[in-house]
């Protein structure tokens, strides 16, 4: 029993991807590695980040991280040079600036004109069947006078 639930929590657990001849030597530059890499998306696995990710391609952009801190780069220029190679598809949380503005503000856009058209549908359909415009006929309403009297 003992065995089968270490199996079920190791299964369970996520595995790191990174292999040991990845790993830098400076604890430092690894740390700031690992934090751009869980940042980074697997462009195979798509929801995964280069950190979690076991693809080739996944090995190849942490490598180049590593790379580019090695060089000097800062946190924001590595990730700059991975953007501007590999486009902004690459990252797990996209930027909310420039023309991706349009994309971020569409949805509640869309929530705001479908509320909206609700409302202004709802005044239209309830103005539109009051009672004084239902149309009876003298015959029937005095059948509905009749029967409201009873």
């Amino acid at each position: 029993m003992k065995r089968l639930l270490l199996i079920v929590l190791l299964v369970a657990s996520p595995v790191w991807a990174v292999q040991p001849d990845e790993v830098l030597d400076d604890p430092v530059l690894e740390q700031r590695a690992r934090e751009l890499s869980k940042d980074l998306r697997c462009l195979v696995c798509r929801n995964e980040s280069i950190d979690e990710s076991n693809a080739d391609l996944a090995r190849d952009l942490r490598l180049l991280v590593r790379e580019r801190l090695v060089a000097g780069d800062s946190d924001s220029q590595a990730m700059a040079f991975i953007v501007d190679r590999y486009g902004e598809y690459v990252l797990l949380r996209p930027q909310t600036g420039g023309s991706n503005m349009l994309l971020w503000a569409a949805g509640p856009m869309m929530l705001l004109i479908a509320l909206m058209t609700a409302i202004m549908y709802l005044r239209r359909r309830s103005v539109s069947t009051s009672p004084a415009e239902s149309g009876l006929s003298d015959d029937e309403k005095a059948r509905l006078s009749k029967i409201l009297e009873d």
